[in-house]
């Protein structure tokens, strides 16, 4: 995989990009592209290309006076390119910036219909602390998960 290249949210091609990671995942939670500036402009964002083919995308919402010193660090990979170490790599690469940004705990959430991202969470230590519904008319959980 020595052709990986991420690049950080920050032109329409690669706002473009993320949204359609992050739609295709979470469907039921679309987003605009405005959802996605408005995402880029409080959170570090990238996207992961394989040579010239989107493959996924990260988010990290940094600690805040709100959430203390918890950072939460998504990694998005679409389905074709799982299984491949890439999750693994989007993962680490996005801790570190927790991290740099002075996070103490590291938080994580998965949709509940996503088993490959819950999956993935499990095995690099994330426990489950919590279930939830966004809407009252969503049917699938949302699962918050911390770094032990």
């Amino acid at each position: 995989m020595t052709d990986l290249r991420i690049q950080g949210v920050d032109d329409d091609a690669s706002i473009h990009g993320w949204q359609y990671v992050h739609n295709l995942i979470i469907p039921g939670d679309v987003l605009s592209l405005d959802d996605v500036r408005a995402r880029a402009d409080r959170n570090r964002m990238e996207v992961a290309y394989l040579g010239d083919t989107l493959a996924g995308c990260t988010t990290v919402r940094p600690p805040t006076g709100d959430n203390g010193a918890t950072a939460t660090v998504i990694a998005r990979v679409l389905p074709e390119y799982r299984r491949r170490g890439l999750g693994t790599r989007l993962y680490q690469r996005a801790l570190g910036q927790a991290s740099a940004l002075g996070a103490q705990v590291i938080e994580t959430v998965v949709l509940a219909s996503n088993p490959d991202g819950l999956r993935f969470a499990e095995q690099h230590d994330f426990i489950e602390v919590e279930r939830y519904l966004l809407r009252e008319s969503d049917t699938v959980p949302w699962i918050d998960l911390r770094l032990t």
